[in-house]
């Protein structure tokens, strides 16, 4: 299903010339691991690997910085790993007020794309092994496809291996 402009994120692929899809999903508001829900919903309605949805988290980097992390929803991020990537010492998760301050996006919805402003990012390697991967379009219930490609691209993210 196609959506008009309905967040930032979609606005930033339109304007791209990116090719997306953005899908449905049933968001249940009591919920608060967004990124299970989803997995579960894509799994029941369309047989989506969990592996090819990915989550995008804040960091707070040692200097006062953001940077971003994107891997796959079932796994754990490696903080030594995404702040070696990053150029950092050392990351800790940002706090969610910061995460939504700087990107616009509630911190259980935070797309890669569309964000107030650009962050350092880096992306799991494991993004290579798929020809489409699914991550948030800034709204619970909306998830979008997209190549992996263009991912790193719009982003301008590095790739390391950055899962626990």
């Amino acid at each position: 299903m196609t959506v008009a402009a309905a967040t930032p994120a979609i606005t930033a692929l339109l304007t791209a010339g990116v090719p997306h899809e953005v899908l449905r999903y049933q968001h249940d508001p009591r919920r608060q691991v967004v990124g299970a829900e989803a997995i579960e919903e894509m799994t029941r309605l369309d047989g989506v690997d969990p592996a090819r949805v990915y989550k995008t988290l804040v960091l707070a980097l040692p200097d006062g910085g953001l940077g971003v992390a994107i891997l796959p929803v079932p796994r754990e991020l490696s903080l030594k790993a995404a702040a070696a990537a990053l150029g950092a010492p050392k990351a800790t998760l940002a706090d969610p007020d910061v995460t939504e301050q700087a990107t616009g996006f509630a911190p259980a919805a935070v797309s890669p794309f569309g964000q107030r402003r650009p962050l350092p990012t880096v992306v799991d390697a494991s993004v290579l092994r798929w020809e489409r991967v699914l991550c948030s379009s800034g709204q619970r219930g909306w998830i979008i496809a997209v190549h992996p490609q263009d991912l790193i691209r719009l982003t301008d993210a590095v790739i390391a291996d950055i899962c626990a």
